[in-house]
């Protein structure tokens, strides 16, 4: 396994590209025109990829795709389709989010190296291990996590073979990645596909606290945390930025390629980073990496520092002092960007010209010379058996060409087809002719084998439900017990993000309670993931629904069935295929982003179970930061060991079209940010009911913000009504449930 320091630079365009390339970058990581999640760059047609990877080859840069959305059923054929074509190139690695791609590569595609993406949310021990047993060879950590988290986690992965990124410059999210449905819910551009709104840059009406954008973080900058990133042996070091163009990458990327050099050369650091301050940033911040969660983190202001930051640096007060200030900045922006502009002038992704040149004579062999630019390259292949005397059909440029025709258009411009040293009339076997194509395919391919095209076989369709879908229910609260006397649907008990560690809270709950089936929620991070594995261990649960995939892990290590949660955001067949054979899952929740034609077709394994919620609170996003700073104010300067476990503040925002939105603190939970509107889909059921074994309802108050409680009896009482067929049912709950949508089910990714 390498410990090289690789730098990993973004790729917009082929600008921002060549950019990266020539300041240094070991890795690009770029995405085409599909199935990547920066669809607002310009991104690459396939022919640029290959470019691409003549030119970063040349350099000793590796380049990285980005495939790092989730996939929909009906996307399968193309994903293939486009599979097919990566394994003849000479691409590093892919970066996936969704799991279902997993076990696509891994039985069809083994030559591709998988890289889990930062969406997969992954920032503990048991995700770690989750990801290398499907395949992963390097995994992206979470954003959020701090130098002591990161230095466990990469330790970990090192033993099981697999390298780690962290993200040390560029934008930052206020919300885990991967957990963010914000753009999703309010304007239908889901971020799991490329196309988030960015919601928390946005302005809101003037909070308590007296910011208009209370979400907006400042970018993150690792520049000085450097010695520390390296002591953790990380192995990579990304800078975030597809969407910006050459001249911010080159400058990026440039000034951390000096600053890493100078490190590994003196064991120093270059203690300017004002070039980055050139270029577009919100200011800087490492309170993530320093694990100290403070008001400063954020700024009340998404646009452009840069232009501000030059006025400080020149202590500017006048008008005449701020316009020199300006003119200062822009002076130094062209300069960069002349030394750039200098520098890639004679970079090109241009196909190479080939000279194609067929000799021969009877009773000798067919020749053929392949001729790279001017010279570059010559490859000399001649025939096994020789030429003969031609009978009806000879041997001349016109059946050549057609036998070569596009045989290398991939990387190569024809320059010259020349059969001018062939005599006439002569013939040889068309199978020799085949073989000296594949001769020549294998010498432009730097002798690796030409892959065949795979044909992925259609997943097996088993029969339909033909039961009623039974229900099922989340409570979260111990005081919600007595519903369990209501029904005897299936009773999930929702876990908290944060335990006080030893206590046996949660653990006694379940064991008085063995009806109860423990339901974990999509983060746990360092001792709260310890935490929920010990809990694990104590209750032995015959079953639980984890919606992270790192107690998934242990389930399965530890024999317990377990069903995939909602938030692992499920679209596709391959994805529950994925769990079932690798992990023993036994059911997963399918998407709430996905519509009905795109649930519709979705094929689940033989023996699973297929579940999805028709009722609960909308989640926008999640964040390790605190929301509350910001918006109703904060005595404490930064979020402390105890916040999680004691806050339950609970306020709203309101954007300027206003939209209310609550922001939720349950005692054990991070901040969220859920939508006004509950999910109530009653659609799906009618739809679409022989696909699924369970209907699920969230009865926690979680997301309620200052909404009034509904009666849990009666909603139980309904729900069940309704499965069943009762049309009153769904009246009634039409009336309860006054504010609902299922726009996501009408409009889908």
């Amino acid at each position: 396994m390498t410990r090289k320091i690789e730098l990993l630079a973004p790729g917009g365009d082929v600008e921002a590209i060549k950019a990266a390339v020539i300041a240094g970058a070991n890795a690009v990581y770029c995405g085409l025109d599909t199935f990547n999640a920066r669809n607002r760059a310009s991104n690459l047609s396939f022919d640029d990829l290959n470019g691409i990877l003549r030119l970063a080859h040349k350099y000793d840069c590796e380049v990285f795709l980005t495939l790092n959305v989730v996939i929909l059923e009906q996307e399968i054929p193309a994903m293939v389709k486009l599979l097919n074509k990566l394994v003849n190139t000479s691409l590093n690695g892919i970066i996936v989010q969704d799991l279902g791609m997993f076990n696509l590569v891994k039985k069809h595609f083994p030559s591709l190296d998988i890289h889990a993406s930062t969406q997969l949310t992954t920032h503990n021990e048991g995700q770690v291990e989750f990801l290398a047993k499907l395949g992963a060879s390097r995994l992206n950590l979470s954003r959020e996590l701090n130098l002591t988290e990161i230095k466990t986690l990469t330790a970990l992965a090192h033993k099981h073979d697999v390298l780690t990124e962290v993200f040390v410059h560029g934008s930052l999210c206020i919300a885990f990645s991967g957990q963010c449905y914000s753009s999703s819910v309010s304007v239908g551009n889901s971020g799991n596909r490329g196309r988030c709104s960015q919601a928390c840059r946005d302005e809101y009406e003037i909070t308590n606290a007296g910011n208009r954008f209370p979400l907006n973080l400042k970018d993150n900058s690792a520049y000085f945390d450097l010695p520390e990133l390296v002591d953790a042996q990380v192995d990579s070091l990304k800078i975030e930025g597809r969407i910006k163009g050459a001249h911010y990458v080159y400058t990026v990327v440039d000034s951390w390629r000096k600053h890493i050099d100078k490190f590994v050369e003196t064991g120093k650091l270059l203690a300017d980073d004002s070039n980055l301050y050139r270029v577009f940033n919100r200011d800087f911040t490492n309170s993530f990496l320093k694990g100290n969660l403070t008001k400063d983190m954020f700024i009340d202001n998404p646009r452009d520092h840069s232009v501000q930051h030059a006025v400080q640096q020149y202590n500017a007060i006048s008008v005449v002092e701020i316009k020199e200030a300006r003119k200062g900045l822009h002076a130094e922006r062209n300069e960069i960007g002349e030394e750039l502009a200098e520098k890639v002038k004679y970079l090109s992704i241009a196909k190479q010209p080939l000279k194609v040149q067929f000799s021969g004579e009877l009773n000798q062999p067919l020749r053929l010379v392949l001729t790279v630019g001017d010279n570059d390259k010559v490859y000399q292949l001649a025939t096994e058996e020789l030429l003969s005397q031609a009978g009806k059909q000879s041997l001349d440029q016109a059946l050549l060409e057609k036998r070569f025709k596009n045989f290398a258009n991939r990387d190569y411009d024809y320059a010259e087809f020349d059969c001018s040293g062939l005599a006439d009339n002569l013939s040889l076997p068309l199978k020799q002719i085949s073989e000296l194509k594949n001769q020549a395919i294998l010498a432009l391919n730097n002798s690796v084998p030409h892959v065949p095209a795979v044909e992925v076989p259609a997943l097996l369709k088993h029969p339909r439900n033909t039961n009623k879908p039974s229900m099922s229910l989340l409570i979260a609260d111990e005081k919600d017990l007595n519903l369990c006397d209501l029904t005897e649907s299936d009773v999930y008990f929702k876990l908290p993000e944060s335990f006080k560690t030893g206590n046996n809270k949660y653990i006694d709950i379940f064991l008085r309670n063995p009806r109860l089936i423990p339901w974990f929620p999509a983060v746990l991070i360092g001792k709260d993931y310890l935490e929920a594995v010990r809990l694990l261990e104590e209750v032995r649960p015959a079953r639980i629904v984890s919606n992270n995939t790192g107690v998934a892990f242990k389930a399965y290590q530890m024999g317990i069935e377990w069903i995939a949660g909602p938030f692992l955001n499920t679209t596709n067949s391959h994805a529950l295929v994925t769990l079932k054979e690798e992990l023993n899952c036994a059911g997963a929740f399918i998407s709430n982003e996905i519509n009905r034609m795109q649930i519709r077709n979705i094929t689940k394994p033989d023996n699973f179970k297929l579940l999805y919620s028709i009722y609960h609170p909308i989640l926008m996003m999640t964040s390790r930061q605190c929301f509350f700073q910001q918006t109703v104010g904060c005595n404490k300067p930064a979020i402390e060991d105890g916040c999680m476990l004691k806050c339950t503040k609970a306020t709203t925002i309101t954007n300027v079209k206003g939209v209310s939105f609550a922001v939720d603190k349950q005692k054990g939970g991070y901040p969220s940010i859920y939508n006004h509107e509950q999910f109530l889909n009653f659609d799906i059921v009618n739809d679409l009911a022989g696909q699924f074994d369970e209907f699920f309802i969230d009865l926690t108050n979680i997301g309620a913000g200052s909404k009034a409680e509904l009666d849990k009896t009666v909603l139980v009482t309904q729900f069940e009504a309704f499965l069943q067929g009762n049309e009153q049912a769904q009246q009634q709950l039409n009336d309860m449930v006054t504010v609902s949508t299922n726009a996501q089910y009408s409009q889908g990714l």
